[in-house]
């Protein structure tokens, strides 16, 4: 069975689902850089109509950068901060505090990290400042210990859209935990399909949410970005636009949903390297079709 997979693969079987719209790959970037806590990045968000990004890692740091373009399609990346993520009194989060897995950046310029294994919400005015306590569900408390809040998205009124990694099983939904008008609801839900997981989510300035998802196996990852139309209380089922081979991508984590200056919308993705010397940490960037 693996060896008929990696056929398939190889033959271009398992890439983009049949009847999908589809996303253009433009630009595919390996950053590399020459520090010590660089590595394990869990959520992006490009700033700037693609000039610049905030990262985040599962080890507690933030990174900033330049995203180098020539003719608008990424070539490089050079990093220009990095430090510490901080708590709500200042100091450098360690431990269970630190594992920080998505980012979101609300109408008020702040940025919003959801964390696991102590499973949270905070508000950070400025990325390498204090956070802020943001208040959640009871039921965060309950979550799995590594499989906590791994997508986080915010819409332009300021509504948060929270989506755990896991559903529970392979025939229930991703349950979407809400916060609207200052009051929590999980009336929303996405549909699971197959074994992958949800890494990362973003509203997209067509207003509907993108998520990407992973599986992972023998063989190593899988990527799946899909898409879904959002009324004011209601989603429909969504389209996938994006659904690679085995090994085609990496530990895609981070999504951003962005619109340059000529209008064109685009997918960055990000991965996580797990700190994994065979692994990598990539930026892969796609055009979003009309």
């Amino acid at each position: 069975m693996i060896r008929a997979l990696v056929l398939a693969c190889a033959l271009g079987a398992c890439s983009a689902s049949a009847g999908a719209p589809g996303l253009e790959r433009e630009a595919l970037v390996t950053w590399r850089e020459d520090h010590p806590g660089f590595g394990g990045f869990s959520a992006v968000e490009v700033l700037d109509e693609g000039r610049r990004f905030v990262a985040v890692t599962d080890r507690g740091h933030w990174a900033t950068g330049e995203m180098q373009r020539e003719d608008g399609r990424l070539v490089s990346i050079v990093m220009t901060g990095f430090g510490p993520l901080l708590g709500v009194r200042g100091a450098p989060l360690t431990g269970r505090d630190a594992d920080a897995e998505a980012i979101a950046l609300g109408p008020d310029g702040a940025f919003y990290l959801a964390f696991e294994a102590n499973h949270r919400i905070r508000r950070y005015p400025a990325i390498d400042g204090p956070a802020v306590h943001v208040d959640t569900p009871r039921e965060f408390a309950r979550l799995q210990n590594n499989s906590g809040i791994e997508a986080l998205a915010m819409d332009a009124a300021g509504t948060i859209y929270a989506i755990p990694e896991r559903s529970g099983a392979l025939d229930r939904p991703f349950p979407i935990y809400r916060k609207r008008d200052g009051r929590w609801d999980r009336e929303l839900s996405i549909p699971r399909e197959g074994e992958f997981l949800v890494t990362g989510a973003d509203i997209g300035p067509d207003g509907r949410l993108y998520i990407v998802e992973r599986q992972f196996a023998m063989l190593g990852f899988r990527t799946r970005v899909r898409r879904f139309a959002l009324g004011p209380d209601s989603i429909d089922l969504g389209e996938t636009l994006l659904e690679t081979g085995w090994m085609e991508l990496d530990n895609m984590e981070g999504i951003s949903v962005w619109e340059d200056a000529a209008g064109v919308m685009r997918i960055t993705l990000l991965s996580d390297d797990n700190f994994f010397p065979l692994q990598r940490t990539i930026f892969a960037e796609y055009v979003v079709p009309d």
